[in-house]
């Protein structure tokens, strides 16, 4: 079994985590004794934030500031494949536990860096998503005119985590040609420059011209909007071809079905101010069900307007969710689509510190010292 540490909080390497977890590699979670990860104690909105990015670990509580803690560490590090580091910069390099001094240790470890710079003039900058976001100019493309605003999850911590994954698993293939790890770094705001990147060969194709927000500009498609049914409920429908708007139009029954004004996209998304309210008005007499059962039979896209949690309970979802235990209570989460089953639940702090160290060669008498040192 591929071993992974995690030395890492709140979202970015957690999430690289999780991933390694979910793909059936062992993730060990290095933590802080007594504190831990900070997400153990977000409340509120957040309150799910450690629950769902650490099931499947293993929790090691370990002082790495302690010379006693980091000589587990080396030992733990001569058993791995992978390391996560997710602190922010320079903070590895300071406790003598950098790549450098790990690679010494284990020739063979890949080491991946996330952080919220790679390297460059701002790569000692700390930093976290909604900073990204901002400096990226995902938060001015989301929001509106003058109101820039946060995406509804933690995309660029997340994205930047799946990149990390996805450049150690290459490297994991090198290693079996050449024996040897490498240090792989992933920047979030690296990351957020690749999820804007049509943006900026928009504004350069476009002589330069500034974008306006996505929410304010629209997007490239003549029927791509929420519409109101009968019964209240709000439906996005998209028609992105010419032959979708046919189905679309025939089914609904609209007048102008032959209309030259509309039978290109590039027509429609002119007519825009035209098209929207007409067709608003004839879908405001059918019934969500009846017309979400028009729309299926006519494979034309659409989706009802959820929030997160409407997905527990969704037909489809639920089973891609998995059940986990955190705090006494059984919640629901989504796993990998297709990958391991294996579950197990969110870890408590500490929860594996003596097994790991027995199988690192600590006798009860080596871990009762390591406890009153306060190693872990």
């Amino acid at each position: 079994m591929v071993r992974v540490i995690e030395v890492g909080h709140l979202v970015a390497g957690p999430s690289a985590g999780l991933i390694f977890s979910d793909l059936g590699f062992e993730v060990i979670k290095i933590e802080e004794p007594n504190r831990g990860d900070t997400a153990r104690y977000f409340t509120g909105p957040s309150s799910g934030t450690f629950a769902y990015f650490n099931r499947n670990k293993k929790s090691l509580a370990l002082n790495l500031k302690h010379e006693k803690g980091k000589e587990v560490f080396f030992k733990l590090v001569k058993t791995a494949d992978i390391l996560i580091d997710n602190l922010g910069f320079g903070t590895m390099n300071k406790l003598g536990l950098d790549y450098q001094v790990l690679s010494q240790q284990n020739q063979k470890l890949i080491y991946l860096s996330i952080k919220g710079y790679a390297k460059g003039p701002y790569e000692k900058r700390n930093s976290l998503d909604f900073p990204i976001e901002v400096h990226s100019g995902i938060a001015y493309m989301t929001g509106l005119k003058n109101r820039p605003m946060r995406l509804g999850a933690s995309i660029v911590d997340i994205s930047a985590a799946m990149l990390g994954v996805i450049l150690a698993l290459k490297a994991l293939i090198e290693r079996e040609k050449t024996g040897k790890g490498k240090y792989l770094e992933v920047g979030l705001f690296e990351t957020a420059i690749l999820l804007v990147g049509q943006h900026i060969a928009s504004y350069q194709i476009n002589n330069n011209k500034p974008l306006n927000p996505i929410n304010e500009e629209g997007f490239a498609w003549g029927i791509y909007d929420f519409f109101e049914t009968k019964d209240g409920y709000k439906i996005f429908i998209g028609v992105t071809t010419d032959s979708q708007w046919q189905k679309f139009c025939k089914a609904l029954n609209l007048s102008y079905c032959n209309d030259e004004r509309f039978s290109t996209n590039e027509k429609r998304y002119e007519m825009r101010d035209f098209l929207i309210p007409e067709i608003a008005k004839v879908i405001k007499e059918y019934k969500k069900d009846e017309l979400i059962s028009l729309l299926s039979e006519n494979n034309i896209s659409f989706a009802e307007l959820n929030k997160p949690w409407d997905l527990i309970n969704d037909i489809h979802a639920k089973k891609y969710m998995v059940p986990v235990l955190w705090k006494g209570k059984e919640i629901m989460v989504p796993k990998i689509v297709n990958e391991s089953n294996l579950i197990t639940d969110p870890p408590e702090l500490g929860e594996n510190t003596e097994e790991i160290l027995k199988e690192l060669g600590y006798n009860e008498n080596d871990i009762d010292y390591l406890k009153r040192e306060k190693v872990i």
